[in-house]
């Protein structure tokens, strides 16, 4: 055997289960389709990853957070705008002095965090084995490009929307698309952000400003109707920049783009099945949700945590981890949770991305109500945090 656990996606949620399942004694395999050093080796680029506080808990729970560069997310604003008009008066405004427990979460640029886990699975219970593929699978076996057959208790698919995972197990997958495009960029800018992210909703789709480190830059994510966001995407970057500054605004002072600029289409994806005898599906294999919270990478984390504690509580009681009961657990644990957010944001997306008279004063009065009930508001607020429901323990801050 090579590995207890096959992990097929060297990623972020990839090599974060790994780490996690060490930390129960259990051993895996990394198979990473990716050379590895060109991205953890990369340039300042603007993408970054906004992490709730318990997917902060795990990643110190494994390692990974110690010297990690992290801008907390202080204040949380979300407003409806118009292009050239500013955001609606009528805010909901997060602070994070309302959770006695931190911040509710931070920023990290996607280049520090793969760097920090490349280092971390440089660990005697995990192989890593990159610019490898998976060609086939089987209950408990998966065969490489390579040639080489690899075997294993279980095969953990963490590779993303287009799962060849989920794909040769034959799952079938549910969902559409929004019909829209995030334009991905990173924005320097005069005035300091203070740790305050933004997220005005407007007609075409909303614009989340996001606050890295360092104070004077920002990592946007545009999401657009599909036609015009392909015709932003061509243009030069000053044509690029012409078109985001009515949208951005003024508040922070002059701006300009500071990094590479990203498109990616955005749709609804959830798996029939995130488990078959000897198979788990972790991540977007299993659900690919909107970003208009940013709870994708923050979802994985969970279903990684959830996993690990899963398997390794069933070793611990001497059953089969590739038993098909022991993974129903895991399936149980997550899906409903995961499908209940990912549709709930999926309604959140259609109410705020219109110019809808009717319903724009319905949003202003919600948010103003909302911004008015301390509790309410405080909900929000620890479900963004990711303190919500049943943590697993990784989150908790608590060890396996």
């Amino acid at each position: 055997m090579d590995g207890e656990v096959l992990i097929v996606g060297g990623g972020l949620n990839g090599p974060a289960l790994a780490l996690a399942l060490a930390q129960g004694g259990i051993s895996s395999v990394v198979i990473d389709a990716r050379q590895p050093q060109a991205r953890a080796e990369a340039g300042f680029d603007g993408r970054s990853y906004a992490l709730s506080l318990a997917s902060q808990r795990l990643l110190q729970a494994v390692g990974v957070w110690k010297g990690l560069t992290a801008q907390p997310i202080l204040k949380v604003v979300a407003s409806d705008g118009r292009p050239g008009q500013g955001a609606s008066p009528f805010a909901l405004r997060f602070d994070a002095a309302e959770l006695e427990e931190g911040p509710a979460g931070y920023m990290v640029e996607d280049r520090h965090l793969y760097a920090a886990f490349l280092a971390a699975v440089q660990h005697p219970l995990i192989t890593h084995r990159p610019g490898e593929t998976v060609v086939a699978q089987g209950e408990g076996w998966v065969d490489l490009a390579s040639g080489r057959r690899l075997t294993g208790q279980v095969v953990a698919g963490c590779d993303g929307r287009t799962s060849g995972t989920c794909a040769r197990a034959g799952i079938k997958r549910q969902g559409w698309s929004y019909g829209q495009t995030a334009l991905v960029a990173a924005i320097a800018h005069e005035g300091p952000h203070n740790g305050v992210a933004h997220q005005f909703f407007m007609g075409g789709g909303p614009l989340a400003i996001l606050p890295l480190a360092g104070g004077h830059v920002s990592s946007i994510v545009w999401s657009e109707r599909e036609a015009e966001a392909a015709r932003i995407a061509s243009l030069d970057d000053a044509g690029f920049m012409a078109a985001l500054h009515p949208r951005f605004g003024d508040f922070l002072g002059g701006i300009t783009l500071a990094g590479a600029r990203f498109t990616y289409p955005l749709s609804l994806t959830l798996a029939d099945h995130w488990v078959k005898p000897r198979l788990a599906l972790v991540g977007d294999a299993a659900h690919g949700v909107h970003p208009i919270a940013g709870q994708g990478l923050n979802l994985g984390l969970r279903d990684v945590a959830a996993l690990a504690e899963v398997l390794v509580e069933a070793r611990r009681r001497g059953e089969d981890i590739g038993a098909l009961n022991v993974l129903e657990r895991y399936e149980h644990w997550r899906r409903f949770d995961t499908t209940t957010l990912a549709l709930g944001m999926d309604g959140v997306n259609r109410l705020f991305s219109n110019d809808n008279s009717a319903l724009r004063g319905l949003r202003d009065l919600g948010m103003g109500l909302i911004n008015a009930l301390p509790g309410v508001k405080r909900g929000f607020l620890r479900q963004a945090a990711g303190l919500s429901g049943r943590l697993p323990k990784l989150m908790a801050g608590q060890g396996l």
